[in-house]
């Protein structure tokens, strides 16, 4: 099958932004996905490939202040799921405690906790700094029969790994429909049953019962609006872990988190990629 590979680069560039890219391409019949430091690269079938469609995907992003720019070349025919298995998404191991796979990988480390993540899109795989941060934070965190919300949650990878870690209930939140539908497919690859999974955004939080644990890899502009909505569902001693900014943000984020209430415990960095643990106090 002949393909049209598209080339886009994002300024500025970070994963909840190539998280939206991939989630509205892939509505418009984009298949795999490749992420770069300046973007990604998307594949479609030539016979699906309308220009147009993808003119208006970049023209209406809805995230603000970004500038999205592209290439299109037609490469030569491959397998793409060996170019996946070969070239990308390999298996990774998480503190030699977690071992995250695709469903096509056969030799893969075996670990203490084996998460099996569908590869329809790079994100939220584990090998982005952010994700592999807060994965391993969660490996040290106390989950045992404790409520988690994950906010924004992409693949659902965290809160897999939350409630295979014993945590109950568990929520999964995001606000891409795409990103839910492939939750839901890899909550059922791995065998779980309590995860509920919702589509929308912090405005769902209103009037729900306080959480024990809060994950919100999302990005430094929306943890700052949200963060009001996050502590107003926490009761005195849930944790909230956040990650998706910079080493030198971490003073705005624990500006606004003390504010509200929170105790900043530490932080953990990856290539300048932070993820940060907070406890409620009051």
């Amino acid at each position: 099958m002949k393909y049209i590979e598209v080339t886009m680069k994002a300024q500025p560039c970070n994963e909840t932004i190539t998280d939206v890219l991939a989630a509205l391409t892939a509505d418009i019949g984009f298949e795999s996905f490749v992420p770069s430091e300046e973007g990604m690269q998307a594949y479609i079938p030539k016979a699906l490939f309308d220009e147009e469609a993808l003119k208006n995907v970049l023209t209406d992003f809805p995230i603000p202040n970004v500038c999205l720019s592209y290439t299109l070349t037609e490469p030569e025919d491959k397998d793409w799921n060996e170019e996946w298995e070969k070239n990308f998404f390999q298996p990774i191991v998480i503190d030699n405690r977690c071992v995250i796979h695709s469903t096509f990988h056969t030799d893969y480390p075996k670990a203490e906790y084996d998460i099996v993540i569908n590869p329809q899109m790079a994100f939220g795989t584990g090998h982005h700094e952010t994700t592999s941060s807060i994965l391993a934070e969660l490996l040290d965190a106390d989950l045992k029969n404790k409520s988690v919300l994950d906010m924004g949650c992409g693949t659902s990878i965290l809160a897999i790994l939350a409630s295979m870690r014993g945590a109950n209930p568990v929520t999964a939140i995001d606000i891409d429909d795409w990103c839910v539908n492939n939750s839901r497919d890899n909550i059922a690859l791995n065998h779980i049953n309590n995860i509920h999974v919702e589509l929308g955004d912090a405005s769902l939080l209103k009037g729900r019962k306080p959480f024990d644990v809060i994950i919100a890899n999302i990005n430094r502009n929306i943890l700052l609006a949200d963060m009001p909505a996050y502590t107003a569902c926490m009761h005195p001693g849930s944790e909230l872990y956040m990650s998706g900014f910079y080493i030198e943000d971490i003073p705005a984020i624990q500006e606004k988190a003390e504010s509200l209430g929170m105790e900043f415990v530490h932080y953990r960095e990856k290539k300048r990629w932070v993820a940060v643990k907070f406890i409620k106090r009051i």
